[in-house]
């Protein structure tokens, strides 16, 4: 029997697991052989759909919960203070790869039963992907060793698609005072971050609210701004982070978020660690998202309904080696990194990766 330690009653209701992470609606794309899978064509304000109990390759039995194999037990939250350091972070440049209706969290197995996403990084997500089948595939992402999947609800302006150009920065970084004690993320581990039913105030309340939706001199909306000002400098964007302490015995469960938890002000202090409950200090992923977009912004929307409907979701991949090197180097030894590793203001430390992103 699979554990099912720490995990609220609540949050196994089936109400909750309904209200995550079933809406949207779904563009006209392939299915499986090329079908078409079912459309909602124009409609993007979204709608409820239930949470699926379908079997995937990385959950035979449909249950919703992954186990980690083997669980990282014994762990307890750091409470050390680190040397100071202002920064502790790498960046993951990953560009678009495609948009298709799937999920493969929530729908797994199931073509086009999502609103419309818009996928960065392994070129081969889909509703079907599995661990075995990202890990060592290829990427977008500037590291070859990140195979990851990340994606996000696309934005619309009107019916016109918008898809971010370029890398786009999703920083790891240290989402704990002690730096020291973070540990790459376990391969295979999936979470997602927000929700898409959440109300404008729970957004801005969501512990990973950075600076809201920003264009030009505007931040912390938290919808998409009516309007940007006209100029070629100007795109829409938005940062959100994810939680960063992990329970260390699944790798997802049934409402893909409950295995994860935001770190907590340590008693008397101003320092964050992680809660008993969830131990583990892994990187906090962080997205900083752009899309080329500005001047009249009123029919701008994203697949899953209205600005604070924003989430994303990522399905870690990376080769072992490389990440453990890049948290090793830059989030354990306190350094502002880039994607390979270097930080400009401490040359003195050396890189991780060489010029085509790979480990020497």
């Amino acid at each position: 029997m699979r554990p099912r330690s720490k995990l609220p009653a609540l949050l196994l209701g089936s109400a909750l697991i309904a209200s995550v992470l079933g809406v949207g609606t779904v563009a006209t794309a392939a299915g499986p052989g090329g079908a078409p899978a079912a459309a909602s064509a124009g409609a993007h304000t979204g709608h409820t759909m239930a949470v699926s109990t379908q079997a995937s390759g990385d959950d035979p039995d449909g249950d919703g919960y992954i186990p980690a194999v083997p669980p990282v037990t014994g762990v307890v939250p750091s409470t050390a203070t680190p040397p100071p350091a202002y920064h502790h972070e790498f960046q993951a440049g990953c560009s678009v790869t495609h948009t298709a209706p799937d999920d493969p969290i929530v729908y797994p197995g199931q073509f086009g039963k999502s609103h419309d996403h818009t996928f960065m990084g392994n070129t081969s997500t889909d509703a079907a992907s599995t661990t075995g089948s990202l890990y060592g595939g290829t990427t977008t992402c500037k590291a070859p060793a990140d195979a990851s999947a990340y994606w996000m609800p696309s934005l619309y302006k009107g019916d016109q698609k918008i898809l971010p150009v370029g890398p786009q920065v999703i920083y790891y970084k240290a989402g704990v005072t002690d730096y020291r004690s973070v540990r790459p993320f376990p391969k295979g581990l999936r979470f997602v971050v927000g929700n898409p039913m959440q109300t404008e105030q729970q957004f801005r309340a969501h512990k990973g609210f950075v600076e809201g939706w920003e264009c030009g001199d505007s931040f912390f909306n938290t919808d998409i701004p009516a309007s940007c000002p006209s100029r070629p400098d100007v795109q829409l964007n938005l940062r959100m982070q994810a939680p960063s302490c992990w329970n260390g015995l699944h790798l997802d469960t049934p409402d893909h978020q409950s295995h994860m938890a935001y770190p907590v002000v340590k008693p008397g202090t101003n320092d964050n660690m992680c809660p008993a409950s969830h131990p583990v200090a892994l990187p906090m992923i962080e997205f900083k998202m752009a899309w080329p977009v500005n001047g009249d912004m009123s029919q701008v929307r994203l697949a899953s309904g209205r600005g604070y409907s924003f989430h994303y979701d990522f399905f870690n991949a990376w080769e072992e080696r490389t990440l453990k090197a890049l948290v090793d180097h830059c989030i354990n030894g306190g350094l502002q990194c880039d994607t390979r590793g270097f930080d400009l203001y401490r040359p003195e430390r050396g890189t991780v990766l060489n010029a085509d992103h790979r480990l020497p």
